[in-house]
């Protein structure tokens, strides 16, 4: 598969946790929703996604997903939190240049 850059616009909702005072992303609904979601819109199987756990809620921040695809190869998902309510969007999806790992 040729490297994938591209402006992707998936809107997820990714459900806040509350623990310690304040709101974190709930990393593996995080997961489970842009696997689905990434493999419909690349026609793709997509083997595993790995999102981090401790991603405070804060509307305009980023953070990046580990996507390894069926191949082999390991993109790197950037998602954008646009709201308190903790919904996301896939703003960028680019290869990191690992196959087989």
């Amino acid at each position: 598969m040729a490297p994938l850059i591209a402006v992707l616009v998936l809107a997820l909702t990714a459900l806040p946790l509350v623990g310690c005072g304040e709101t974190v992303i709930d990393g593996t609904k995080t997961e489970e929703q842009l696997q689905a979601s990434l493999a419909k819109s690349l026609n793709e199987k997509v083997s595993s996604v790995d999102c981090p756990s401790d991603q405070k809620v804060e509307a305009g921040a980023t953070f990046t997903c580990s996507v390894k695809l069926s191949d082999g190869t390991t993109e790197t998902a950037t998602l954008k939190i646009r709201n308190n309510e903790a919904d996301v969007s896939v703003i960028d999806l680019s290869a990191t240049n690992q196959r087989g790992q």
